[in-house]
């Protein structure tokens, strides 16, 4: 028998984009996992597989071998795993042969952090396979790392998410602040099914940013504006100004280019069945989107999502992070 663990997806509720200026963002822990399951195999190489994407393959000696799928979206999925896979036997101080099991419930390159979930469940997975100590800090910065692999110069918020759970306010200088809030936050999360890169919509935004700078940046202050009345609101468990203030944030992104015509169809289609709120959440240009609506809503939501052709769930706030869940 393995070891499996397994870490929470994401929502950036506020301030997504603007946080890589230094701006905050509030971002929270969704009941949505990934799963993880090591184990050791004879052989001094890394298999992988991942069971939601039928991708498998092994490195060894320095090479990559498939074994199912596509070799290209193996390699570029699988080399952020063996990052962390790697990170953890430095600090295990041998190499072993590893057998490493994906299943993740996390719909992929759609803004719910997918990339770090998978890579915060592998690292616990492995290091209490090996039976090394690891602190949630050492989960984070490992998972952080193996993040710069998929996004370059990533801000932090979905290794962050994914290790500690909760609802935190990030912000680049002052890194992470966790926020209690002890109001429920109905969600509907929408799937636009519109696979995007996020280093493409952030390199979006610094265009326009340096094309623009006296545009961009009164935007940039009204998003810093809207994350602290919106942090008011969370303590006030004020829901219809969340919403509001949702709206307000999906337009400032909208203003920087970062919306698409899937998100619009869908953020439109919550607003008008009755949601408090909707915006896109993540890099945007596809995705997904969510929508704030009240309890006996929820299903009026998720239907209209529906029929304009995006992928609907209930998604629920889950203070608990990374976790081994059998070892």
């Amino acid at each position: 028998m393995g070891v499996v663990a397994s870490a929470p997806a994401k929502v950036i509720l506020f301030g997504e984009h603007f946080v890589v200026y230094g701006e905050p963002a509030i971002v929270l822990a969704i009941d949505k996992r990934a799963y993880a399951e090591a184990k050791f195999q004879d052989k001094k190489r890394l298999s992988l597989r991942s069971l939601n994407l039928n991708l498998a393959g092994h490195f060894e000696d320095g090479s990559f071998t498939i074994e199912q799928g596509d070799a290209k979206e193996a390699r570029a999925k699988f080399e952020p795993i063996k990052s962390a896979v790697d990170k953890v036997l430095e600090k295990h101080g041998e190499g072993v042969g590893l057998d490493i099991q994906i299943n993740s419930m996390v719909p992929v390159a759609a803004g719910l952090g997918s990339s770090a979930a998978v890579a915060a469940a592998t690292t616990a997975a492995v290091a209490a396979l090996l039976n090394v100590t690891m602190s949630k800090e050492d989960i984070f910065r490992i998972t952080y790392e193996s993040e710069k692999v998929v996004h370059g110069t990533p801000s932090g918020i979905d290794p962050a998410i994914s290790t500690f759970g909760g609802t935190l306010l990030f912000q680049m200088d002052t890194g992470f602040k966790p926020i209690e809030v002890k109001t429920e936050i109905p969600l509907v999360i929408g799937d636009t099914g519109v696979e995007r890169s996020t280093r493409t919509q952030v390199e979006k935004v610094r265009g326009l940013k340096e094309r623009y700078p006296q545009v961009v940046e009164p935007i940039m202050s009204a998003a810093r504006e809207v994350v602290l009345r919106a942090m008011d609101a969370l303590k006030e468990n004020d829901l219809k100004t969340l919403g509001e203030l949702m709206n307000i944030n999906h337009a400032l992104l909208y203003g920087v280019g970062v919306s698409d015509e899937s998100l619009e169809w869908l953020v439109n289609a919550a607003r008008k069945s009755g949601a408090l709120g909707a915006k896109l959440t993540g890099a945007g240009g596809g995705g997904c989107m969510v929508a704030l609506a009240k309890n006996d809503n929820l299903q009026q939501v998720m239907e209209a999502i529906q029929r304009t052709g995006g992928s609907p769930f209930v998604a629920r706030k889950t203070d608990e992070g990374v976790r081994v869940e059998r070892a």
